[in-house]
């Protein structure tokens, strides 16, 4: 316990702590709260159960970042008193309370420092995540449904709402795509990190020979759209196909034309939904999602132009963005930001904090260099 640093460790946190509070905004945060209360508060809030889902939850998450802000400093000074008390005292048990709660403290820590690096316009939506199978058959159909789950598993762990919209199941295991929603602020801002193209390498159950095998999944992220979002959508320019939904169902899921898939001609985006009861929900849903797909896809012409007036700036994603190993040995690596974990067992049962933390500060990183130069 000698070892134990406590003045450096706690000037560290009061430095990451300053300049937390720096970028937070304390001010611009409790008019947000104060705003957020006074919409709360509204007789017919209610009126409109999905809006006033949206503002009690968006309520709830700046009150709570609000009150860890106003309360750390005050925090850091407590543990900072109780180590001295314990050093004069020669008490080893305060002094190992103490250093409990430097630990606490810096992952606290870690936790405000993320929710300051998601700023991005469309950080604090709703996010619709989007998982096709790649390259490697019938593993990757699998694989694509392991990522599915892992995703939706990371979200059940934080009671982030969540809603499966669309799945098309492929002929022997897994998926050929699914779409599903997360609901929560900075749902987002979070899971954008996790775009890209997914790597597995294992050896395949699927095979009567026991051979190693490598497949791939593609995973989107896009942010949901609101009613204040200004997307013009010329009916024109739609193709609407409705058909049979297909895979598991009951009731009337799939015993009538009720899944619909929209085909955007200008773009060649196409939405499909299915999982839904009726074709004018399906319908209605998939509007919602193709919005959002053409809201991001409005936001990186946008980001694209941006990247042309500065220059060739490498701060691209890559095709290949994790690779997941289970054979001949066990390992979860992100190749932008080369965090790793030795237990994709932990990973695709959801522990993906650790990743998608590693994944916004490497974002901020390249954001930072993009402006620098």
């Amino acid at each position: 316990m000698a070892a134990f640093d406590f003045a450096l460790e706690i000037s560290a946190l009061r430095s990451t702590f300053q300049s937390i509070r720096q970028v937070s905004n304390v001010d611009e945060l409790r008019q947000e709260v104060s705003e957020l209360t006074e919409e709360a508060s509204a007789p017919n809030l209610w009126d409109d159960p999905d809006a006033a889902q949206k503002v009690t939850s968006k309520l709830s998450h700046k009150q709570t970042t609000l009150e860890r802000l106003e309360k750390f400093e005050s925090r850091i000074d407590d543990v900072e008193l109780l180590a001295e008390m314990a050093g004069d005292e020669s008490d080893a048990d305060t002094l190992e309370e103490a250093v409990r709660e430097v630990a606490t403290l810096k992952r606290e820590l870690s936790v405000l420092e993320i929710s300051t690096l998601l700023s991005g316009e469309y950080d604090e939506r709703d996010a619709v995540v989007t998982i096709r199978a790649g390259a490697g058959g019938v593993d990757a159909a699998d694989f694509a449904e392991m990522l599915m789950r892992m995703y939706l598993r990371w979200a059940e762990a934080k009671d982030f709402g969540r809603e499966v919209l669309d799945t098309s199941y492929a002929e022997e295991a897994g998926l050929k795509s699914a779409t599903f929603q997360i609901s929560a602020p900075y749902a987002y801002g979070q899971l954008s990190v996790e775009a890209g193209t997914h790597r597995l390498v294992r050896i395949s159950p699927f095979d009567n020979q026991g051979r190693r095998q490598t497949s791939f999944a593609a995973v989107e992220v896009v942010p949901l759209i609101e009613t204040t979002d200004h997307i013009d959508i010329d009916e024109n320019d739609l193709r609407i196909d409705v058909y049979r939904s297909s895979g598991p169902g009951g009731q009337s899921v799939n015993t009538t034309d009720s899944a619909v898939r929209i085909t955007h001609l200008p773009t060649g985006t196409v939405v499909s939904m299915q999982n839904e009861k009726s074709q004018i929900q399906n319908r209605a849903a998939a509007m919602r999602v193709l919005q959002s797909r053409l809201l991001e896809l409005k936001r990186r012409e946008e980001e694209a132009q941006k990247k042309d007036l500065a220059g060739d700036i490498k701060a691209s994603w890559g095709d290949q963005m994790r690779s997941y190993v289970t054979h001949p040995y066990q390992m979860v690596k992100d190749l932008r930001t080369e965090y790793e974990v030795n237990n994709p067992s932990a990973v695709f049962d959801g522990d993906l904090d650790g990743f998608i933390e590693a994944g916004i500060r490497w974002r901020k990183e390249q954001q930072q260099a993009a402006q620098s130069a």
